[in-house]
């Protein structure tokens, strides 16, 4: 097992001048560190490559910032402000030899709205059609992406394990993936192991 920690909860946004943090996370024994990245051009991928590589540590994931503006079930505007977020960040990612991006990929973070059933399904197609694109784009560079569920007080879209199997069974891509993560699903789910064992690899 690996242990690493996220750069949120030490530098929002993270950029260039973040990295001396590195230093302080290999002393403390971490392996690898997932950075928070609210927008791409806030680093050189190359330079932040290089301070990781000083400090034997991997960068085992970005965690993708989804902002109002970065919605793949938004207006056209925001849909393809995503896509395009997305896309770069998987670049980066090349340089950065990280292998996952996590998040709610599908959905901007805060938005918590009540729709009708059939509104609800074309904006689950929308989504899938948009990650099914950028899932293909990643196999090929053997990158995987992970939904990750959120409580329903940041999103009304994917709330449990089995909300997030779902999306993925729409989408249907062996480089989307599920990311448990446990505070929100101390919220929404009765019971956290079998949700785990659901979710299985």
């Amino acid at each position: 097992m690996q242990y690493g920690m996220n750069t949120l909860l030490f530098a929002c946004p993270f950029t260039n001048e973040s990295t001396p943090l590195f230093a302080q996370l290999k002393a403390w024994g971490f392996d690898s560190v997932e950075i928070g990245l609210v927008d791409p051009g806030d680093i050189d991928p190359q330079h932040v490559r290089r301070e990781l590589d000083q400090h034997e540590l991997k960068c085992s994931a970005i965690c993708a910032i989804m902002t109002a503006d970065r919605d793949l079930r938004g207006n056209d505007q925001q849909q393809q402000t995503g896509v395009e977020y997305l896309e770069t960040v998987m670049e980066q990612m090349q340089v950065l030899a990280c292998p996952k991006i996590v998040g709610p990929l599908y959905s901007a973070v805060g938005r918590t709205e009540a729709y009708e059933a059939n509104e609800q399904q074309e904006q689950w197609k929308c989504v899938a059609g948009h990650l099914q694109k950028l899932a293909e784009k990643a196999e090929a560079n053997q990158q995987t992406l992970c939904v990750e569920p959120l409580n329903r007080f940041e999103t009304d879209m994917v709330n449990t394990a089995e909300q997030g199997l779902e999306m993925l069974r729409h989408i249907d891509r062996p480089a989307m993936k599920l990311h448990l993560d446990t505070f929100h699903m101390n919220i929404e789910e009765k019971f956290l192991p079998e949700a785990i064992r659901r979710a299985g690899d």
